[in-house]
């Protein structure tokens, strides 16, 4: 593929990402609690987890590990950054679901099939075929330092915020409940902070146009759903803390 084609592909996909960020303040995606069967036949959410997520590592590792490039150091450490985070999004996680009798749209889970390929596709195919640019020495650049430092921190974030939600109900329970502890104490929606910022930090470490377009999608999905998330909570439940912010600390 051309140099430019490809960077026409990763621009147009950024700029998809803009327009979405708009339209999802006024479409809720429909699984979760704001599940809806408005949108079509309905699937095992957590089969549809599973078969959504896993499409981002096996893309990515494909155009990555063919690429003309090669491999070395540290691009095999980017590489291995994506797999630890999709090891746990697409295969832990899921497994760990208490509530095996929610549904999602068909609908939702081949737009996030979608969403996956495109993502592991761009930067697969940037560290395959770009990843001669980064020496060993890109491992002590601050770059690499400091996006290390907030992809581990938006890891744990995630990781325990998600702890948190699925420890809320006991075995049995069913229903919704305030969730309390960890950045619960600041946010709606840590988890999806956490994701946030880890995918930030994957920018900042690879310092390159399509980690960063994959950062702005992340944002672009999950602030609109944090707002609608803590939008949902002040009105279920009276007694909501009214200090929380929905997605970022003290700001939104």
């Amino acid at each position: 593929m051309e140099e430019s084609v490809f960077k026409n592909i990763v621009l147009i996909w950024a700029g998809l990402a803009i327009i979405i960020f708009f339209l999802l303040f006024f479409v809720k995606a429909p699984f979760g609690r704001h599940s809806s069967l408005n949108w079509g036949p309905m699937i095992n959410a957590r089969l549809a987890w599973l078969i959504m997520e896993l499409p981002s590592p096996a893309v990515f590792s494909y155009f990555y590990f063919t690429g003309q490039a090669g491999t070395n150091k540290t691009t095999l450490i980017f590489w291995g950054f994506w797999m630890l985070h999709y090891f746990n999004r697409s295969i832990i996680y899921p497994l760990r679901q208490r509530d095996h009798s929610k549904k999602m749209p068909l609908m939702i889970m081949w737009f996030a099939i979608f969403f996956n390929f495109m993502n592991g596709f761009i930067n697969g195919y940037f560290l395959g075929n770009y990843g001669h640019l980064y020496s060993d020495a890109w491992l002590i650049t601050p770059q690499f330092i400091s996006g290390l430092i907030i992809f581990i921190s938006g890891m744990f974030i995630n990781i325990q915020s998600d702890n948190i939600l699925l420890n809320l109900r006991k075995p049995g329970e069913s229903g919704y409940k305030i969730p309390q502890g960890g950045f619960f104490s600041f946010l709606s929606c840590p988890n999806l902070f956490g994701e946030i910022l880890e995918w930030t930090g994957f920018a900042i470490m690879c310092w390159s146009f399509p980690a960063a377009t994959f950062a702005l999608w992340t944002f672009a999905n999950l602030a609109p759903r944090a707002v609608a998330h803590h939008k949902w909570y002040l009105k279920k439940f009276e007694d909501y803390p009214k200090h929380r912010k929905a997605v970022i600390p003290f700001i939104i």
